[in-house]
C-alpha cells in the first residue's frame, strides 16, 4: 500500500497494492495502522456511507463545521469518480486551490480527506458505486456546502457541463466567497487545533 500526500494539506491517495491469480484478486483498501503513521493519529470510525449514481452526476461540495467536522476515507468498488478534495480552511497556504484522484473497480485508490475540507466527485461511468468510511455520524444542522460550479473554484469536470446532474442543495449553494464573508467556512487555526487534539489523544 503506497500513502501520497496530495497538493492539499491534509488529504493523500491511498494505492493498494493487489495480488491476483486465475481466481481474482486480492487487496488491502484499508490499513488504520499505515494511515495512522501518515496522518498522526487514528481514524475513528463513525458511520460508513454509500453511493450509487448514475454518469455525470456530481455530488459536493460538502464539508462540516468544526470540530468535529468528518474525516473521510473514500474508494469506489464499482465503476469510476473523479473525487475532488477542496480546501475551505481560511487562513490556509492552499485556501481555495483543490486536487483529484481518480476512483475506480480497476486501480482501487481511495482518497483520505481530513475534517475541514470539502469533498465533491462527479460520476464517470453508469452505477458508480462509491464507499466511505466517516469519522463522525452525519449531523444535519452542522454540514453545509458550497456551489460544485463556482468558477472562483474552478472544478474541472471531464464531461460537459450539459450532462452534468446535480441536486438543487447543491447548485443553490452558496459561493466560496459568500460562504468566506458570511463566515460558514472552517478556519486553518480550528483545523490545525482540532487535529493536534486527536494527535495527542492518539
Amino acid at each position: 500500500m503506497q500513502i501520497r500526500e496530495l497538493k492539499i494539506p491534509d488529504s493523500y491517495e491511498i494505492t493498494p497494492k493487489p495480488f491476483g491469480d486465475d481466481r481474482g484478486v486480492f487487496f488491502e483498501w484499508y490499513r488504520s495502522d499505515r494511515l495512522e503513521a501518515v496522518i498522526g493519529h487514528s481514524l475513528s470510525l463513525a458511520q460508513g456511507n454509500q453511493s450509487v449514481s448514475r454518469r455525470g452526476v456530481v455530488r459536493g461540495i460538502h464539508f462540516a463545521d468544526v470540530p468535529p467536522s468528518q474525516a473521510k476515507y473514500v474508494t469506489a468498488p464499482r465503476g469510476a469518480v473523479l473525487d475532488f478534495v477542496i480546501d475551505l480552511r481560511v487562513g490556509s497556504p492552499a485556501f481555495g486551490q483543490w486536487d483529484s484522484v481518480l476512483l475506480d473497480d480497476v486501480d482501487h485508490r481511495a482518497i483520505y480527506i481530513a475534517e475541514g475540507l470539502g469533498h465533491c466527485f462527479v460520476a464517470l461511468t453508469e452505477d458508480a458505486n462509491v464507499s466511505y468510511l466517516v469519522s463522525a455520524p452525519y449531523n444535519a444542522e452542522r454540514e453545509h456546502g458550497i456551489n460544485p460550479l463556482d468558477p472562483a473554484v474552478g472544478l474541472d469536470f471531464p464531461i460537459a457541463s450539459d450532462a452534468l446532474l446535480l441536486s438543487p442543495k447543491d447548485t443553490d449553494a452558496p459561493t466560496l466567497a459568500e460562504a468566506e464573508a458570511t463566515g460558514l467556512l472552517p478556519t486553518w487555526e480550528n483545523a490545525r487545533a482540532f487535529y493536534d487534539s486527536l494527535n495527542e489523544g492518539r
